[in-house]
């Protein structure tokens, strides 16, 4: 798997994800809500941690820095 995720890509995935858990934590989002959210944020974070996003494949797209 070739690298398509780049820096400020990771670090905004990785804020969504913490936003969610914290709403969640809050008390602020339930329900059916809670759970799509909840399913972005980890596979959000999931794709940030490992640098790689199978639909930006599908896509074409890459957002990390040219060399």
């Amino acid at each position: 798997m070739k690298k398509n995720i780049g820096t400020v890509d990771r670090i905004l995935r990785i804020a969504f994800a913490g936003l969610v858990g914290g709403l969640y934590a809050k008390h602020l989002i339930h329900g059916t809500v809670a759970i799509a959210l909840g399913a972005f944020a980890a596979v959000f974070l999931l794709t940030s941690l490992i640098s790689y996003c199978p639909l930006y494949t599908i896509l074409g797209v890459s957002t990390c820095e040219k060399k």
